[in-house]
């Protein structure tokens, strides 16, 4: 039967009751629900729609056609996770999750997919006519996706991540591009199918644009560091008489700031390699 489900078929009204219509392919009946059908079938008529079994295992048919399908790929919406089993997802199906198998996700289980989270898949059968969801392979996301033109540096980005690897997170972005999350440039690791948002801080040799979810270096070295970054910017000749030597009193009625912040601040700005500390002053560092 299982050359009968998950896909788009044809079959023959051949009876109704107060509540369905009932379809036959290949000597296979399945229920239509009236509630679907606006003018009411006659028996006999020809009838087209997408097979499943519903959640009470009653074989069904539905005008509503979801994008995925057999050999039709789409992203599907996560509901819930299920120890021992997988994650269950809704591809449209009024009374019908689809089960993506545990074998297809992460052996870290804080890597599951998890509520509202996306995956690209495809439905199988297998041979007891259970209808699974299948993980879209690099292949079909190299073929959904469109080359880069042009690469815009920090430009935001929206991205699902749908491969994890040791060597970082393969992503696909929501105008369609291949993006690659080393893990250098994240703070956690995303989870399978996480939306996640980032910036392009690159490309690869194959067009694959490199983002990264870290703030910029302005926004991650705090307000006082960005201050006094600012300062050493305007200044003559990017040089400060200031160091973690200075007094506190010399410090607050300069920058305003404690010595405890201000130490804090250049503590930021040597970790972000913006400026350099030597002979009791500090340096604004050249690109």
């Amino acid at each position: 039967m299982n050359n009968y489900l998950a896909d788009v078929y044809t079959g023959k009204v051949t009876d109704e009751n107060d509540e369905d219509y009932f379809v036959q392919i290949e000597g296979i009946t399945f229920l239509l629900d009236k509630q679907e059908i606006q003018k009411p079938l006659k028996l006999g008529s020809m009838f087209t729609g997408f097979t499943y079994e519903n959640e009470a295992h009653k074989l069904q048919i539905t005008r509503d056609v979801p994008t995925i399908r057999k050999d039709h790929y789409g992203f599907a919406t996560v509901v819930k996770q299920k120890r021992g089993l997988g994650v269950f997802v809704n591809i449209g199906l009024p009374n019908k999750d689809v089960v993506v198998s545990l074998d297809e996700l992460p052996t870290v289980a804080q890597l599951w997919p998890q509520e509202g989270d996306k995956l690209m898949i495809t439905l199988t059968v297998d041979n007891k006519d259970r209808i699974w969801g299948h993980l879209a392979d690099e292949e079909i996301f190299q073929a959904i996706s469109r080359p880069v033109t042009k690469v815009v540096r920090n430009k935001k980005v929206t991205a699902t991540a749908y491969r994890l690897k040791m060597a970082g997170t393969r992503l696909l972005t929501d105008d369609f591009h291949l993006a690659f999350l080393h893990p250098d440039e994240r703070q956690v690791e995303p989870r399978l199918g996480q939306v996640i948002e980032g910036r392009i801080i690159g490309e690869l040799r194959d067009g694959t644009v490199n983002i990264s979810t870290k703030p910029l270096a302005f926004k991650a070295i705090g307000d006082d560091a960005e201050m006094i970054l600012a300062t050493l910017e305007h200044s003559q000749d990017g040089m400060l008489n200031f160091s973690d030597k200075s007094s506190p009193d010399d410090i607050k009625k300069y920058f305003g700031i404690s010595k405890a912040s201000f130490k804090r601040a250049i503590g930021h700005l040597l970790k972000a390699d913006k400026i350099i500390q030597k002979d009791g002053a500090i340096y604004l560092k050249k690109e």
